[in-house]
């Protein structure tokens, strides 16, 4: 869940919580490097409901930053190390040519069941579902289904699992995945990574389904259904087989 208090609060929040957090465990006597680890995996799992990746990044490279301006301690190599080891258990690098954690908003796909019926028990896929912000939104849309999430990095499935019991969530690549059991899949990735959702959706998903796409269109088709939102982004959706083709822009 994305964090709902006016910027930049969040970011301060969360550098004093990570602050609380190194400095509690020094007085509670834990070494050095242990109370900085607690305190930036705090600071990094707290900065993914950040509203964006500029924002996440803030928030989780405040403390550490701060933490050498102000010459507070001596950061040992190894908790370098270690950080660097926790960012990569959330963040693969096979996962960095997709998007970050975008996290989907609230009732964001509320009205789209009134523009694409699903039936009942039909599978739905969040593809790349990180902390389930995402199928949190598609089971409220979407009672009906049975909901599968798909995330690469195995701490944002173990995350998503918990918060989502109702769904099954998995790890895996999204672009090895067979998306062919799936009446709709859901995304919300770059938009560079578009065209070969659709490409993946015209060549696997039955005719049909359904290929979903919070804020990013696939700029080549013209989407079967556009959903303006309250925030001034768009939910695009296309019915396979893809029938409409945007046509090309001419060069002048």
């Amino acid at each position: 869940m994305a964090w709902r208090l006016p910027w930049p609060l969040p970011a301060v929040l969360v550098w004093g919580l990570a602050w609380l957090i190194y400095l509690g465990g020094a007085w509670l006597g834990l070494a050095p490097a242990a109370a900085l680890i607690c305190a930036l995996l705090a600071g990094v799992l707290l900065s993914l409901a950040g509203a964006s990746g500029w924002r996440r990044l803030i928030m989780a490279a405040g403390f550490p930053v701060s933490l050498l301006a102000s010459g507070a301690a001596v950061i040992p190599n190894l908790a370098w190390l270690l950080m660097l080891a926790v960012f990569l258990l959330l963040y693969p690098f096979k996962a960095w040519r997709d998007a970050p954690l975008f996290p989907t908003p609230a009732g964001a796909l509320d009205g789209l069941p009134a523009q694409v019926c699903l039936p009942a028990h039909v599978w739905v896929l969040d593809a790349g579902c990180g902390l389930g912000d995402g199928l949190r939104a598609l089971r409220a849309a979407y009672p009906q289904v049975q909901l599968h999430g798909l995330e690469w990095s195995w701490p944002l499935r173990a995350l998503c699992a918990l918060r989502c019991r109702w769904a099954r969530v998995r790890q895996g690549d999204i672009w090895q995945a067979d998306w062919k059991p799936y009446a709709m899949v859901y995304l919300f990735q770059r938009p560079e990574s578009m065209a070969r959702a659709a490409a993946k959706a015209g060549a696997e998903m039955v005719d049909g389904a359904w290929l979903v796409s919070l804020e990013f269109p696939v700029t080549a088709q013209l989407a079967d259904v556009e959903l303006p939102l309250a925030d001034g982004r768009s939910l695009w959706a296309y019915r396979l087989p893809f029938a409409q083709t945007r046509p090309a822009s001419r060069q002048a």
